[in-house]
């Protein structure tokens, strides 16, 4: 395997994803740690890495790769084991379709620039930003968690009894949705799946609290 180098921040949900599963898939890597709160981004060294100036990038040897489930996928292809994706076309729709619901539906409307946004251009306080928070969680947990009962999957994860591209995707998620206080309590399978995760070593390693950045 190449080598990699992660940019990456403690709290960033899609920078979570990608450190689940690069300890799922028991690759070594080297973090560079992107200050999004202080710097956003913005510094010019990091924009000639990312124009965006978003985390994760995940360089593997000299190629740059970014957006988190790109990276993801890009594992799963040079590094097969553990799956992250299940066996069938169908199968991997169901498990793909799940994580796009929170990396494209839900996830964009409650990340760090867009709640900066509403205070800082909007005028919005900070009870407006949490309701505004909220609501878009509890619309798309409810979808997820609706989702996950028609299927009627056997197994202790999103599909099946080991980890998929959608645990990945829910586990940062939920954990951002207990930062801001948001009421789970409409979903007990959401909840299950995350208590099993959160038992998984791979998970802990990759959790916000368990980053060196996180101190700093």
């Amino acid at each position: 395997m190449q080598k990699l180098t992660l940019y990456t921040y403690f709290r960033s949900s899609a920078a979570y994803r990608v450190r689940i599963a690069l300890h799922l898939k028991r690759l070594d890597y080297e973090p560079r740690y992107v200050n999004l709160l202080q710097d956003g981004g913005h510094e010019a060294d990091y924009r000639e890495i990312n124009p965006q100036g978003f985390v994760p990038v995940l360089v593997a040897d000299d190629v740059v790769l970014t957006q988190s489930l790109a990276i993801i996928e890009y594992l799963d292809e040079v590094c097969p084991e553990p799956p992250l994706l299940p066996a069938g076309a169908q199968n991997r729709a169901y498990v793909r379709g799940l994580a796009q619901l929170i990396v494209c539906d839900v996830h964009p409307l409650n990340n760090l620039r867009v709640l900066n946004y509403l205070k800082t251009f909007l005028g919005q306080g900070e009870n407006a930003c949490r309701g505004w928070y909220r609501h878009w969680i509890a619309e798309g947990f409810a979808a997820f968690e609706r989702r996950l009962e028609r299927r009627s999957s056997a197994g202790c994860f999103c599909f099946g009894d080991t980890p998929t591209l959608a645990d990945l995707c829910l586990v940062p998620q939920m954990y951002n949705a207990r930062r801001f206080e948001c009421d789970l309590s409409a979903y007990p399978r959401l909840q299950a799946i995350d208590g099993h995760c959160s038992r998984l070593p791979e998970f802990c390693q990759a959790a916000p609290e368990a980053q060196p950045d996180a101190a700093a």
